[in-house]
């Protein structure tokens, strides 16, 4: 066996309630078709699709693993079913998949050529997922744009994305990945959103969602501007063909009506914060007399209350994107953002187009800028503590989220608003095969270290348990048992840093 291992210098609940059986889409999805779909293209869509452009460069392969066996020998295992750590562990996996996830000293011999990576000292847990993340929309493969934005997500530990811009070439990317013929992490895609711009009428939308679900996409993004007869249309169609949505709620819908017609996951909160305002207040904001920003004058408790109760028994996930969301409101300094360290790793167009976003100023005053984020703060703990399911995501790459750096600046931003380290740790890792089982009709066989587990792992070398910045001291990754230990991260993350350094300003 050989032996190999990577240190570097740099610096209570269970899991989620099942729904029902008879409450679950199908397992079968429909059978991907050649035919190509139109691309209804959102401000956001355009402006992500210019930043990253594609370009003629091949995604990189997945090499083959010198043998399909390894050990993480004398670990502790952060398993992710319970808030606990078991020491001296030994895990094997064989092509792929945790074969054995247990006490050191009783694993039978492993298979001979297996790799050995030490885990003296080090803390074993799956792999993150990034659930409201975005590949350039518009674009194809093979594309060095989309590669770069791939491996800046398991550079950061993260092993699974969920695309919210979906475009048809992200179907036969997803099942590369999934074939291990390009390298990224596991990844289900979005379909083009159903939006005020591309549904005019309940018939738009029942096509558009057929077209979806026919063409191979694992769920139906929403956009605002949705009307309500259209929405119902399409919750109809979309129950019919077992294919789940999610995103926003459009004011037409709101965000009760939407979670009652099967929405899976609400994503930036959207909806919340309208619906816990009393009556009064909100009048105001519709009349134009108050921002956005005024809702934090006034919450209704009995409304909070009542919607985080529906949001539990529905069995609805949220997404809050919750420190996109103060970038958006609070207007941060651009240059003091283009300084931070991860954005060596994206382009200069990306940081033009970022200092333009955020030329358009605070969304209020800064009182009531603040007022609104921490009422924000305020529902996503309820959320937390009611048991609702709470899956990481960042938006990516909006303002200011280099990909797969943004996920540590959204953990803080959960962590300050009162959720615990091991439900932040769940919200990306265990909760989400839930979901995925819940909505997306599919194997949740991640997001634990057990074994019949796909081995998307992270090896770090202090506990995330007791402080979520050891998140970003990993000596290594797996994806689908694929290791990549940290020397290789770095040097691959040097290479891009010196791409970028190169173009023009």
């Amino acid at each position: 066996m050989k032996t190999t291992k990577t240190r570097t210098n740099t610096p209570p609940t269970v899991r989620l309630r099942p729904r029902p059986a008879d409450e679950r889409p199908p397992l079968a999805r429909p059978a991907p078709t050649a035919r190509t779909l139109a691309s209804w293209a959102t401000p956001a869509a355009l402006a992500l699709s210019a930043a990253f452009a594609p370009s003629a460069p091949p995604l990189q392969a997945q090499p083959p693993p010198a043998s399909n066996a390894t050990v993480f020998a004398d670990v502790a295992v952060l398993p992710m079913t319970s808030p606990t750590v078991l020491e001296h562990q030994n895990v094997l996996v064989q092509d792929g998949v945790i074969t054995y996830a247990g006490p050191a000293d009783d694993m039978p011999a492993p298979p001979a050529g297996a790799t050995v990576v030490d885990g003296a000292g080090r803390y074993l847990m799956p792999g993150l997922a990034e659930m409201h993340a975005h590949v350039p929309p518009g674009g194809s493969f093979p594309s060095e744009a989309v590669s770069d934005i791939l491996f800046l997500y398991l550079a950061n530990g993260i092993t699974t994305i969920r695309g919210m811009l979906g475009s048809p070439y992200q179907i036969p990317l997803a099942q590369a990945l999934a074939r291990d013929e390009v390298e990224g992490p596991n990844f289900y895609v979005g379909a083009p959103s159903l939006s005020g711009g591309s549904v005019r009428s309940p018939e738009d939308a029942e096509r558009l969602v057929q077209a979806h679900a026919a063409a191979g996409y694992h769920l139906q993004k929403i956009h605002p501007g949705v009307s309500l007869e259209a929405w119902d249309r399409m919750a109809e169609t979309a129950r019919q063909l077992g294919i789940t949505f999610a995103g926003h709620v459009p004011a037409a819908v709101g965000l009760v009506h939407a979670i009652e017609t099967g929405m899976s996951t609400v994503d930036h909160l959207d909806g919340y914060v309208d619906a816990v305002a009393p009556a009064d207040v909100q009048a105001q904001v519709n009349a134009g007399q108050i921002r956005l920003g005024g809702l934090f004058k006034g919450i209704d408790q009995a409304k909070l209350d009542e919607i985080v109760r529906l949001t539990v028994d529905r069995g609805v996930y949220v997404v809050p994107t919750m420190y996109l969301w103060e970038n958006l409101y609070g207007a941060p300094d651009a240059d003091a953002m283009l300084a931070q360290p991860e954005m060596k790793y994206v382009s200069q167009a990306q940081h033009a187009a970022w200092r333009r976003q955020a030329s358009g100023g605070p969304r209020g005053t800064p009182e009531e800028v603040a007022a609104y984020l921490d009422l924000r703060k305020r529902i996503l703990e309820a959320l937390s503590e009611a048991g609702a399911g709470i899956l990481m995501g960042t938006d990516s790459p909006q303002l200011f989220n280099v990909p797969g750096f943004a996920l540590q600046r959204e953990i803080a931003v959960m962590a300050d608003a009162g959720m615990s380290n091991y439900e932040i740790l769940k919200s990306g890792t265990a909760a989400v095969s839930q979901y995925v089982a819940d909505h997306l009709g599919l194997d949740g066989n991640f997001g634990t270290v057990e074994a019949g587990q796909r081995a998307d792992l992270a090896l770090l070398e202090a506990n995330p348990l007791d402080d979520l910045a050891n998140l970003t001291e990993r000596a290594g990754v797996m994806i689908r048992g694929r290791w990549m230990p940290r020397a290789e991260i770095d040097e691959r993350l040097a290479a891009l840093a010196a791409k970028h350094a190169g173009e023009d300003q």
